[in-house]
Protein backbone atom coordinates (compact mmCIF):
# COMPACT_ATOMS: atom_id res chain seq x y z
CA UNK A 1 0.00 0.00 0.00
CA UNK A 2 3.03 2.29 1.00
CA UNK A 3 4.16 1.70 -3.33
CA UNK A 4 0.67 3.17 -4.28
CA UNK A 5 1.11 6.63 -2.20
CA UNK A 6 4.87 6.76 -3.62
CA UNK A 7 3.48 6.22 -6.99
CA UNK A 8 0.71 8.95 -6.61
CA UNK A 9 3.71 10.88 -5.27
CA UNK A 10 5.99 10.54 -8.14
CA UNK A 11 2.89 10.62 -10.64
CA UNK A 12 2.15 14.03 -8.80
CA UNK A 13 5.59 15.24 -9.36
CA UNK A 14 5.93 14.19 -13.13
CA UNK A 15 2.52 16.29 -13.63
CA UNK A 16 3.76 18.87 -11.78
CA UNK A 17 7.09 19.39 -13.59
CA UNK A 18 5.20 18.79 -17.02
CA UNK A 19 3.27 22.25 -16.48
CA UNK A 20 5.73 24.35 -15.09
CA UNK A 21 6.94 24.80 -18.99
CA UNK A 22 4.85 26.47 -21.22
CA UNK A 23 2.72 24.12 -23.78
CA UNK A 24 -0.16 24.46 -26.55
CA UNK A 25 -2.65 22.13 -27.89
CA UNK A 26 -4.47 21.83 -31.20
CA UNK A 27 -7.93 23.48 -31.67
CA UNK A 28 -8.89 20.31 -33.53
CA UNK A 29 -8.41 18.71 -29.86
CA UNK A 30 -10.36 21.50 -27.57
CA UNK A 31 -12.82 21.98 -29.45
CA UNK A 32 -15.60 20.25 -31.81
CA UNK A 33 -17.32 21.77 -34.48
CA UNK A 34 -21.26 22.27 -33.67
CA UNK A 35 -22.09 21.18 -37.57
CA UNK A 36 -20.67 18.01 -36.78
CA UNK A 37 -22.90 16.99 -33.62
CA UNK A 38 -23.88 13.08 -33.46
CA UNK A 39 -27.09 12.12 -33.29
CA UNK A 40 -28.61 8.86 -31.55
CA UNK A 41 -30.83 5.92 -33.11
CA UNK A 42 -32.60 3.36 -31.93
CA UNK A 43 -34.21 0.51 -33.13
CA UNK A 44 -36.70 -2.33 -32.35
CA UNK A 45 -35.20 -6.00 -33.58
CA UNK A 46 -35.01 -9.94 -33.14
CA UNK A 47 -31.24 -12.25 -32.46
CA UNK A 48 -31.68 -15.78 -33.45
CA UNK A 49 -29.70 -18.43 -33.38
CA UNK A 50 -29.13 -18.94 -29.67
CA UNK A 51 -28.50 -21.66 -27.93
CA UNK A 52 -31.78 -22.02 -25.93
CA UNK A 53 -30.98 -18.88 -23.83
CA UNK A 54 -33.94 -16.54 -25.67
CA UNK A 55 -36.98 -15.62 -24.43
CA UNK A 56 -39.31 -18.83 -24.57
CA UNK A 57 -42.28 -17.22 -23.80
CA UNK A 58 -42.49 -13.75 -24.20
CA UNK A 59 -45.62 -12.70 -26.09
CA UNK A 60 -44.29 -9.98 -27.50
CA UNK A 61 -41.60 -11.69 -29.15
CA UNK A 62 -43.62 -14.57 -30.62
CA UNK A 63 -45.80 -11.28 -32.39
CA UNK A 64 -42.47 -10.61 -33.64
CA UNK A 65 -42.15 -13.36 -35.25
CA UNK A 66 -44.90 -13.99 -36.42
CA UNK A 67 -45.31 -10.52 -38.63
CA UNK A 68 -41.74 -11.07 -39.72
CA UNK A 69 -42.27 -14.53 -41.29
CA UNK A 70 -45.50 -13.05 -42.89
CA UNK A 71 -43.37 -10.76 -44.51
CA UNK A 72 -41.08 -13.51 -46.09
CA UNK A 73 -44.26 -15.16 -47.65
CA UNK A 74 -44.73 -17.80 -45.01
CA UNK A 75 -48.44 -17.18 -44.89
CA UNK A 76 -49.84 -19.99 -47.03
CA UNK A 77 -50.34 -22.18 -44.51
CA UNK A 78 -51.33 -23.28 -40.60
CA UNK A 79 -47.40 -22.86 -39.58
CA UNK A 80 -47.85 -19.53 -38.15
CA UNK A 81 -50.78 -20.27 -36.59
CA UNK A 82 -49.53 -23.79 -34.92
CA UNK A 83 -46.51 -21.60 -34.04
CA UNK A 84 -48.38 -19.06 -32.21
CA UNK A 85 -50.67 -21.41 -30.55
CA UNK A 86 -47.75 -23.37 -29.27
CA UNK A 87 -46.07 -20.22 -27.48
CA UNK A 88 -49.37 -19.41 -26.35
CA UNK A 89 -49.80 -23.12 -24.79
CA UNK A 90 -46.57 -22.64 -22.86
CA UNK A 91 -44.52 -24.32 -25.14
CA UNK A 92 -40.30 -23.02 -24.92
CA UNK A 93 -40.12 -22.83 -29.16
CA UNK A 94 -38.73 -18.85 -28.99
CA UNK A 95 -35.60 -20.75 -26.70
CA UNK A 96 -33.43 -19.44 -29.48
CA UNK A 97 -35.14 -16.18 -29.68
CA UNK A 98 -34.61 -12.56 -28.48
CA UNK A 99 -36.52 -9.31 -28.35
CA UNK A 100 -33.63 -6.89 -28.56
CA UNK A 101 -33.24 -2.93 -28.39
CA UNK A 102 -30.56 -1.69 -30.71
CA UNK A 103 -28.65 1.52 -30.11
CA UNK A 104 -25.89 3.41 -32.31
CA UNK A 105 -24.61 7.12 -32.37
CA UNK A 106 -24.71 8.44 -35.85
CA UNK A 107 -21.55 10.73 -36.15
CA UNK A 108 -21.85 14.21 -37.57
CA UNK A 109 -21.79 14.31 -41.36
CA UNK A 110 -21.87 10.41 -42.14
CA UNK A 111 -22.78 9.90 -45.19
CA UNK A 112 -25.07 7.05 -46.67
CA UNK A 113 -23.06 3.60 -47.73
CA UNK A 114 -20.48 4.08 -44.03
CA UNK A 115 -20.58 1.99 -41.34
CA UNK A 116 -21.51 2.63 -37.73
CA UNK A 117 -21.24 0.65 -34.24
CA UNK A 118 -24.37 -0.76 -32.88
CA UNK A 119 -24.79 -1.69 -29.58
CA UNK A 120 -27.83 -4.57 -28.59
CA UNK A 121 -29.53 -5.02 -25.19
CA UNK A 122 -31.92 -7.84 -24.36
CA UNK A 123 -35.40 -6.63 -23.42
CA UNK A 124 -36.86 -10.01 -22.73
CA UNK A 125 -36.22 -13.50 -20.40
CA UNK A 126 -33.17 -13.98 -22.87
CA UNK A 127 -30.90 -14.78 -20.56
CA UNK A 128 -27.74 -14.33 -23.20
CA UNK A 129 -26.72 -12.82 -26.49
CA UNK A 130 -23.41 -15.39 -26.70
CA UNK A 131 -23.59 -16.52 -30.47
CA UNK A 132 -26.27 -14.93 -31.22
CA UNK A 133 -27.41 -12.73 -34.77
CA UNK A 134 -29.03 -10.25 -35.52
CA UNK A 135 -31.61 -10.28 -38.10
CA UNK A 136 -32.11 -6.78 -40.38
CA UNK A 137 -33.40 -3.88 -38.37
CA UNK A 138 -33.74 0.01 -38.81
CA UNK A 139 -32.29 2.10 -36.88
CA UNK A 140 -35.03 5.71 -36.80
CA UNK A 141 -34.09 8.90 -35.31
CA UNK A 142 -35.75 11.38 -32.78
CA UNK A 143 -37.77 12.44 -36.04
CA UNK A 144 -39.13 8.74 -36.94
CA UNK A 145 -37.36 8.98 -39.94
CA UNK A 146 -34.57 5.62 -41.08
CA UNK A 147 -31.38 6.64 -40.72
CA UNK A 148 -29.24 3.37 -40.88
CA UNK A 149 -29.76 -0.52 -41.25
CA UNK A 150 -28.30 -2.77 -38.74
CA UNK A 151 -27.62 -6.46 -38.90
CA UNK A 152 -24.91 -9.27 -38.37
CA UNK A 153 -23.00 -11.30 -35.41
CA UNK A 154 -23.15 -10.45 -32.29
CA UNK A 155 -19.68 -9.87 -30.18
CA UNK A 156 -20.37 -10.54 -26.89
CA UNK A 157 -17.86 -10.84 -23.78
CA UNK A 158 -20.35 -11.87 -21.14
CA UNK A 159 -19.64 -15.59 -19.80
CA UNK A 160 -22.72 -17.03 -16.96
CA UNK A 161 -22.05 -20.40 -16.25
CA UNK A 162 -22.94 -22.78 -13.63
CA UNK A 163 -23.49 -26.13 -12.12
CA UNK A 164 -24.11 -28.42 -9.18
CA UNK A 165 -25.41 -25.22 -7.32
CA UNK A 166 -22.26 -22.84 -8.12
CA UNK A 167 -22.58 -19.72 -10.45
CA UNK A 168 -19.97 -17.42 -12.11
CA UNK A 169 -20.70 -14.37 -14.50
CA UNK A 170 -18.14 -12.25 -15.75
CA UNK A 171 -19.69 -9.33 -17.54
CA UNK A 172 -23.09 -8.84 -18.93
CA UNK A 173 -24.43 -11.68 -20.94
CA UNK A 174 -27.53 -9.78 -22.29
CA UNK A 175 -25.79 -6.88 -23.77
CA UNK A 176 -23.64 -7.17 -27.14
CA UNK A 177 -22.12 -5.19 -29.89
CA UNK A 178 -21.43 -5.26 -33.48
CA UNK A 179 -18.63 -3.19 -34.50
CA UNK A 180 -19.73 -1.57 -37.60
CA UNK A 181 -23.10 -3.40 -37.74
CA UNK A 182 -25.27 -0.89 -39.59
CA UNK A 183 -25.13 0.84 -42.86
CA UNK A 184 -26.29 4.78 -42.95
CA UNK A 185 -28.89 4.98 -45.32
CA UNK A 186 -29.55 8.87 -44.82
CA UNK A 187 -27.28 11.77 -44.06
CA UNK A 188 -28.37 14.08 -41.26
CA UNK A 189 -28.77 17.62 -42.64
CA UNK A 190 -26.27 20.22 -41.65
CA UNK A 191 -25.22 23.92 -41.95
CA UNK A 192 -21.63 23.47 -42.27
CA UNK A 193 -22.41 24.45 -46.30
CA UNK A 194 -24.90 27.10 -45.65
CA UNK A 195 -24.44 29.50 -42.86
CA UNK A 196 -22.04 32.49 -43.13
CA UNK A 197 -20.20 31.26 -39.87
CA UNK A 198 -19.18 28.32 -38.20
CA UNK A 199 -19.42 27.74 -34.61
CA UNK A 200 -16.75 25.78 -32.57
CA UNK A 201 -17.66 24.63 -29.02
CA UNK A 202 -15.37 23.89 -26.48
CA UNK A 203 -15.61 20.22 -25.22
CA UNK A 204 -15.19 21.64 -21.68
CA UNK A 205 -15.87 25.60 -20.82
CA UNK A 206 -13.25 27.66 -19.98
CA UNK A 207 -13.18 31.47 -20.71
CA UNK A 208 -8.97 31.44 -20.74
CA UNK A 209 -9.02 28.94 -23.54
CA UNK A 210 -11.79 30.67 -25.87
CA UNK A 211 -10.32 33.73 -25.60
CA UNK A 212 -6.81 32.23 -26.34
CA UNK A 213 -8.63 30.62 -29.79
CA UNK A 214 -10.10 33.90 -30.58
CA UNK A 215 -6.86 35.45 -30.15
CA UNK A 216 -4.84 33.06 -32.25
CA UNK A 217 -7.34 33.21 -34.86
CA UNK A 218 -7.40 36.43 -34.92
CA UNK A 219 -3.96 36.66 -35.19
CA UNK A 220 -3.32 34.41 -38.21
CA UNK A 221 -6.01 35.24 -39.98
CA UNK A 222 -6.86 38.70 -39.27
CA UNK A 223 -8.77 40.91 -36.74
CA UNK A 224 -12.57 39.85 -36.11
CA UNK A 225 -12.40 36.38 -38.30
CA UNK A 226 -12.97 35.06 -34.99
CA UNK A 227 -15.44 36.34 -31.68
CA UNK A 228 -15.88 34.25 -28.43
CA UNK A 229 -19.62 34.29 -27.82
CA UNK A 230 -19.23 32.89 -23.88
CA UNK A 231 -17.02 30.38 -22.13
CA UNK A 232 -17.61 27.76 -24.47
CA UNK A 233 -18.55 29.30 -28.25
CA UNK A 234 -16.07 30.81 -30.88
CA UNK A 235 -17.62 31.89 -33.96
CA UNK A 236 -15.88 32.08 -37.09
CA UNK A 237 -16.10 33.61 -40.07
CA UNK A 238 -15.28 31.47 -43.06
CA UNK A 239 -15.65 31.26 -46.90
CA UNK A 240 -19.07 30.44 -48.66
CA UNK A 241 -16.64 28.49 -51.52
CA UNK A 242 -17.08 25.02 -49.99
CA UNK A 243 -13.63 23.93 -51.26
CA UNK A 244 -12.02 27.13 -49.31
CA UNK A 245 -14.35 26.67 -46.44
CA UNK A 246 -12.46 23.00 -46.31
CA UNK A 247 -9.07 24.36 -46.73
CA UNK A 248 -9.78 27.45 -44.21
CA UNK A 249 -11.20 24.72 -41.40
CA UNK A 250 -8.25 22.78 -41.99
CA UNK A 251 -5.56 25.59 -41.49
CA UNK A 252 -7.87 26.46 -38.16
CA UNK A 253 -7.85 23.32 -36.41
CA UNK A 254 -4.15 22.74 -36.14
CA UNK A 255 -3.50 26.10 -34.88
CA UNK A 256 -1.40 25.63 -31.54
CA UNK A 257 -2.77 27.67 -28.41
CA UNK A 258 -2.14 27.84 -24.71
CA UNK A 259 -5.18 26.64 -22.91
CA UNK A 260 -6.61 27.79 -19.79
CA UNK A 261 -5.63 25.53 -16.32
CA UNK A 262 -8.67 23.09 -15.45
CA UNK A 263 -10.10 24.16 -12.33
CA UNK A 264 -8.99 22.25 -9.02
CA UNK A 265 -10.84 19.46 -8.71
CA UNK A 266 -10.61 15.67 -6.52
CA UNK A 267 -12.67 12.49 -8.03
CA UNK A 268 -12.83 9.84 -6.19
CA UNK A 269 -14.41 6.54 -7.42
CA UNK A 270 -16.06 4.65 -4.68
CA UNK A 271 -16.29 1.65 -5.89
CA UNK A 272 -12.43 0.95 -6.70
CA UNK A 273 -11.37 3.28 -4.42
CA UNK A 274 -9.66 5.39 -7.16
CA UNK A 275 -8.28 8.82 -5.89
CA UNK A 276 -7.42 11.46 -8.93
CA UNK A 277 -6.09 14.53 -7.51
CA UNK A 278 -5.67 17.68 -10.70
CA UNK A 279 -2.46 19.71 -10.20
CA UNK A 280 -4.23 22.88 -8.94
CA UNK A 281 -5.59 21.22 -5.72
CA UNK A 282 -4.54 23.63 -2.30
CA UNK A 283 -5.77 23.31 1.12
CA UNK A 284 -5.78 25.83 3.86
CA UNK A 285 -4.38 25.19 7.13
CA UNK A 286 -6.00 21.76 8.98
CA UNK A 287 -5.02 19.20 11.44
CA UNK A 288 -5.78 15.69 10.35
CA UNK A 289 -6.05 12.40 12.28
CA UNK A 290 -7.13 9.38 11.05
CA UNK A 291 -7.58 5.68 12.94
CA UNK A 292 -10.12 2.65 13.61
CA UNK A 293 -10.50 1.23 17.04
CA UNK A 294 -10.39 -2.71 17.27
CA UNK A 295 -12.77 -4.52 19.56
CA UNK A 296 -12.01 -8.32 19.77
CA UNK A 297 -13.53 -10.94 21.95
CA UNK A 298 -12.14 -14.55 22.96
CA UNK A 299 -14.23 -17.43 24.16
CA UNK A 300 -13.03 -19.77 26.56
CA UNK A 301 -14.95 -22.76 27.30
CA UNK A 302 -14.32 -24.48 30.61
CA UNK A 303 -15.65 -27.60 32.36
CA UNK A 304 -16.45 -27.01 36.33
CA UNK A 305 -16.56 -30.73 38.23
CA UNK A 306 -18.04 -30.84 41.55
CA UNK A 307 -16.15 -31.95 44.80
CA UNK A 308 -16.24 -35.80 45.85
CA UNK A 309 -19.14 -37.30 47.39
CA UNK A 310 -20.56 -33.69 47.05
CA UNK A 311 -23.65 -34.03 44.71
CA UNK A 312 -22.99 -31.87 42.63
CA UNK A 313 -22.88 -31.95 38.77
CA UNK A 314 -20.66 -31.40 36.18
CA UNK A 315 -21.27 -27.26 34.67
CA UNK A 316 -19.56 -26.01 31.06
CA UNK A 317 -18.36 -22.40 32.34
CA UNK A 318 -17.91 -19.75 29.56
CA UNK A 319 -15.16 -17.13 29.65
CA UNK A 320 -14.83 -13.97 27.80
CA UNK A 321 -11.88 -11.80 27.79
CA UNK A 322 -12.45 -8.06 25.67
CA UNK A 323 -9.71 -6.28 24.20
CA UNK A 324 -10.03 -2.98 22.45
CA UNK A 325 -7.19 -1.89 20.52
CA UNK A 326 -6.91 1.76 18.85
CA UNK A 327 -4.12 1.97 16.59
CA UNK A 328 -1.53 5.11 17.29
CA UNK A 329 -1.73 7.38 14.38
CA UNK A 330 -0.11 10.48 13.95
CA UNK A 331 -1.86 13.74 13.17
CA UNK A 332 -0.26 15.78 10.43
CA UNK A 333 -0.73 19.56 9.59
CA UNK A 334 -1.53 21.26 6.82
CA UNK A 335 -0.13 24.76 6.31
CA UNK A 336 -2.14 27.06 4.18
CA UNK A 337 -1.84 26.45 0.41
CA UNK A 338 0.05 23.00 0.41
CA UNK A 339 0.02 21.30 -2.95
CA UNK A 340 -0.64 17.75 -4.11
CA UNK A 341 2.91 16.37 -3.19
CA UNK A 342 2.67 17.83 0.06
CA UNK A 343 -1.11 16.50 0.43
CA UNK A 344 -0.08 12.85 -0.85
CA UNK A 345 3.36 12.80 1.35
CA UNK A 346 1.05 13.91 4.27
CA UNK A 347 -1.53 11.09 3.88
CA UNK A 348 1.29 8.69 3.28
CA UNK A 349 3.17 9.24 6.25
CA UNK A 350 0.06 7.77 8.55
CA UNK A 351 -0.14 4.60 6.41
CA UNK A 352 -3.52 5.59 4.86
CA UNK A 353 -5.16 3.25 2.59
CA UNK A 354 -7.49 4.42 -0.33
CA UNK A 355 -10.42 3.65 1.20
CA UNK A 356 -9.18 6.26 4.22
CA UNK A 357 -7.58 8.66 1.87
CA UNK A 358 -11.53 9.27 0.40
CA UNK A 359 -12.93 9.27 3.99
CA UNK A 360 -10.22 12.18 4.52
CA UNK A 361 -10.71 14.18 1.46
CA UNK A 362 -14.26 14.21 2.67
CA UNK A 363 -13.79 15.75 6.05
CA UNK A 364 -11.59 18.35 4.41
CA UNK A 365 -14.42 19.37 2.12
CA UNK A 366 -16.80 19.25 4.92
CA UNK A 367 -14.81 21.33 6.87
CA UNK A 368 -14.08 24.33 4.15
CA UNK A 369 -10.34 23.35 3.92
CA UNK A 370 -10.06 21.77 0.70
CA UNK A 371 -10.11 24.51 -2.22
CA UNK A 372 -11.17 22.20 -4.85
CA UNK A 373 -14.45 20.74 -6.79
CA UNK A 374 -15.02 16.84 -4.99
CA UNK A 375 -16.49 14.65 -7.23
CA UNK A 376 -17.23 10.90 -6.15
CA UNK A 377 -18.19 8.42 -8.62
Amino acid sequence: MQNFFRFISLMALLWAASFSTAHADRIKDLTSMAAMRGNQLIGYGLVVGLQGTGDKKATFTSQSMKTLLNRMGLNQDNDIDKFSNAIASGSDELANVAAVMITADLPGMSKPGQRIDINVSAIGAASSLRGGNLLLTSLRGVDGQIYALAQGALTSTGIDAGGAGSKVSIGVTTSARIPGGATVERAVPNSFDKSDNVLLNLRESDFTTANSIMQAINTKFGADVANALDGVSIVVRAPMDISQRVSFMSMIENIDVQPGEPPARVVVNARTGTVVISRNVKVTAAAVTHGTITVSVAMTNEVSQPGAFSGGTTQGVQNAEIKVGEPNKPMFLFQPGVDLRQIVDAVNQVGATPSALIAILEALKSSGSLRAELLVI
